[in-house]
């Protein structure tokens, strides 16, 4: 056994309360005996999503002896809402218990930087490991082996059923519904996404035609009852008659044939995407990561790749898909597409010589002109957000996941977390609300000049005729608030912690096996030090005159089995981004650890 860090866990406080426990409120010590594993999430992450996916094996299989423990943190307002809290647990299948934490309490006492975080908790509420990001779930499982085995010889392992209760089902015809797509006869199909399916609805969008879908999470291809889906979301026709389906967590594009009732493959593996894998080349041999929103654009099927934070197009002329625009680095950046930056890009509408797109986590509607150039109509970047109508240049959004191409040219936005209908006006440049007391609409489609509204949070669609004048709001703005890390002027030596799991190397067979890019908003704040490197430790040199701002740094590492024996090792790859607000002060540290994997000794 590896020596580790004695470091006792803080305790499990949200203002919020508990989650799938059947009410009951729990401490640390009524955990004591089994292996904690702390998953500070927040709902509108696509990586906390995939981490969510990631740890269902686990899970399942260390059920007698591991106890996850949901930590929700939030980031936007919105978050802070116990029943979005309530509604995402159900929404996202969250089969473990889950504590509210509305004012980032647990998350301040845990000193977590970053979502996702895990945290593993020995049997006697002891912290031994920390990880940040994606790909963590096979050195957590090695750790918990060690774990399982220590503590059965110790006489402190507890093993036996969990605190989880799950709540009880609620009958609808539709369950968060994701998008909606207009049919030729005036129905409409709908993602039925926590459902795993399709649903055709007749034109008053509420008698139920049929399902395409066996109803629970899979990936198969096959007929109406046959076919299996994982979360499916975004829905476009293709040039012949089939209906594309992003198959959001099978990592996937279906293909529908409403004729037939029989669903395909186009693209995807049902592997996710990791850097380095193939970002071009035959559609069915290509991972994709969470694709959330497609559309028909240029001769090519548009994807909103929102787990690498990028638009794909797939060719069904040539079979193929290829990366459009985005970097993988998650922010607002515009300009050409090899050189842009997306944050969860979630939907997507084409209109003329725009392809327009919700970027959702920078709560942003940008656009895509013929020559793949990306720009920003409305937002600024990862922290700013709000509801305020007016010029575009000041107007604010909060995590839209919809947009929708008006016939005058200007574009609906479904202003997800706003609860609201926004319109943006290209002549004008101004920025209206067209409805609010909608419950996180998610998509929204045109029909006789009315549109229905993807009600995601109330389980239906809606019908708004389109006002003649705008509702006035209140203007809201907000900063995501987490506490900025006091930082001492100069040199700031900036330290990625990784340690490799247990029987594993960092894979150095085909060069360096780390990555580093760093960079800043504004973008004055660094003096040296931005850019990319291998290089997991750099000193960053601050600014003379910049008082605060917010670190942007993204980190990834592969290992390898360590066994020389075995020519085929198994690798994992385990990347993260940290945004992490700072201020500049005389007692500021001079040092800043962020915790890829392990534990930082220095801290």
């Amino acid at each position: 056994m590896t020596a580790r860090a004695r470091v006792r866990a803080p305790e499990l406080i949200g203002k919020g309360g508990w989650l799938n426990t059947g009410d009951r409120q729990y401490t640390l010590a009524d955990l004591r005996g089994r292996i904690v594993i702390l998953d500070f999430w927040t709902f509108c992450c696509v990586n906390c999503l995939h981490v969510l996916d990631e740890l269902r094996e686990l899970e399942e299989k260390h059920r007698d002896t591991v106890v996850i423990i949901g930590v929700h943190s939030p980031k936007f307002v919105h978050e802070a809402e116990h029943q979005a809290v309530v509604d995402a647990v159900e929404r996202y299948e969250v089969h473990h218990p889950v504590l509210d934490d509305p004012e980032l309490a647990t998350w301040k006492q845990y000193a977590v930087r970053a979502w996702p975080t895990l945290v593993v908790v020995d049997p006697e509420g002891y912290v031994v490991a920390q990880h940040a990001g994606e790909g963590h779930a096979h050195a957590i499982e090695k750790l918990v082996e060690e774990l399982e085995a220590e503590h059965a010889a110790k006489g402190t392992l507890r093993r036996g059923d969990g605190p989880y209760v799950a709540p009880e089902p609620v009958a609808t015809h539709l369950r968060f519904p994701g998008k909606a797509l207009v049919l030729p006869d005036g129905g409409f199909l709908v993602s039925d996404t926590t459902r795993h399916r399709l649903v055709e609805l007749d034109a008053d969008g509420e008698t139920v035609r049929g399902h395409f879908g066996a109803g629970d999470r899979g990936f198969a291809d096959g007929g109406r009852d046959e076919a299996r889906f994982s979360e499916p979301q975004g829905l476009a026709v293709l040039p012949d008659g089939r209906i594309a389906v992003a198959d959001t967590v099978n990592h996937a594009i279906r293909a529908l044939d409403l004729v037939t009732g029989v669903t395909t493959t186009l693209a995807g593996t049902g592997r996710q995407w990791w850097q380095g894998s193939a970002t071009s080349g035959p559609a069915t041999e290509v991972d994709l990561s969470s694709p959330w929103d497609i559309a028909w654009f240029e001769d090519r099927l548009w994807i909103a790749m929102a787990g690498v934070h990028q638009l794909w197009t797939y060719d069904p002329a040539e079979g193929t898909v290829r990366v459009a625009a985005g970097t993988t680095n998650e922010g607002l950046v515009d300009g050409p597409g090899d050189e842009a930056w997306f944050a969860q890009p979630s939907g997507l509408a084409a209109a003329g010589d725009r392809l327009w797109v919700a970027d959702s986590e920078t709560s942003a509607l940008r656009y895509v002109d013929r020559e793949g150039a990306v720009h920003t109509a409305v937002g600024t970047g990862l922290f700013d957000f709000g509801h305020r109508d007016g010029p575009a240049a000041q107007a604010l959004l909060q995590h839209p996941l919809g947009v929708t191409a008006l016939p005058d040219g200007s574009v609906a936005v479904s202003d997800t977390y706003n609860h609201a209908l926004r319109r943006y006006d290209p002549e004008s440049g101004e920025v209206t609300t067209l409805a609010t007391d909608l419950r996180e609409p998610s998509d929204a489609v045109l029909v006789d000049g009315d549109l229905v509204v993807v009600e995601s949070a109330r389980h239906r669609l809606t019908r708004l005729r389109l006002p003649e004048e705008a509702v006035r709001v209140a203007d809201r703005a907000h900063r995501t608030q987490r506490a900025a890390t006091e930082v001492a002027a100069g040199t700031l030596r900036l330290d990625v912690v990784f340690q490799a799991p247990a029987g594993q190397k960092l894979d150095t067979r085909y060069g360096p096996s780390t990555r580093l890019l760093v960079s800043s908003t504004p973008p004055e704040l660094l003096a040296e030090g931005s850019g990319p490197g291998t290089d997991l430790s750099r000193d960053l040199v601050l600014a003379d005159g910049v008082t605060e701002g917010v670190l942007h740094v993204s980190a990834m590492a592969a290992s390898c089995d360590d066994d020389p024996a075995n020519e085929y090792p198994a690798c994992h790859v385990h990347q993260q981004d940290w945004g992490v607000p700072v201020s500049v002060t005389a007692a500021g540290t001079s040092r800043l650890p962020l915790v890829l994997a392990g534990m930082d000794e220095q801290g």
